[in-house]
């Protein structure tokens, strides 16, 4: 499934949807609100639609897996996660470690994004199973090398739905 850009921009984030069955759901977690809105913004150009967590207990918690787990009882699916390295509490890399070890995410590509070019840290992640390591900040001409990875992703059943108290923009 791959964000379509359009003439149009999509629906209002807070209103109802006219195509979010259709839109490819990403969830971007950081811990920087200036980042999360910026990879918000590109992404709903590119006609996606997208989920904000503060840090990874949150994206956890949203996917399922955290202390307080949800019931996931909607039909909501993540297509892409995209994650920073470097969080207060759980870092990027740990949340990949533990989406990777679940039977039901491990099939969402992840991608790990960072201010910081670090050859070991970058081949830390790829090893554990990040799809992708970016470096922020994120541009337009990025969103294509994610769509890609939300192709990977083409059967809605292997992706994960998010409850309905996710935090939508």
């Amino acid at each position: 499934m791959a964000c379509s850009s359009s003439s149009s921009p999509p629906t209002s984030i807070k209103g109802a949807a006219v195509d979010n069955e259709e839109r490819p759901h990403v969830l971007a977690v950081d811990d920087s609100l200036v980042d999360r809105k910026l990879i918000e913004r590109l992404l709903t150009n590119s006609a996606c639609k997208v989920t904000t967590a503060e840090n990874g207990q949150r994206a956890m918690e949203l996917l399922g897996l955290g202390d307080g787990q949800h019931t996931i009882n909607n039909r909501e699916s993540i297509n892409l996660i995209i994650t920073d390295y470097w969080m207060p509490g759980m870092t990027g890399y740990e949340l990949l470690k533990k989406i990777k070890e679940s039977s039901d995410l491990k099939e969402i590509p992840v991608v790990i994004v960072s201010s910081e070019n670090v050859p070991t840290r970058i081949k830390k992640c790829l090893e554990e199973g990040a799809q992708e390591f970016m470096l922020k900040p994120l541009q337009q001409s990025d969103v294509k090398k994610l769509r890609f990875h939300m192709m990977k992703l083409s059967k809605p059943t292997k992706s994960m739905p998010l409850p309905k108290s996710a935090h939508k923009f």
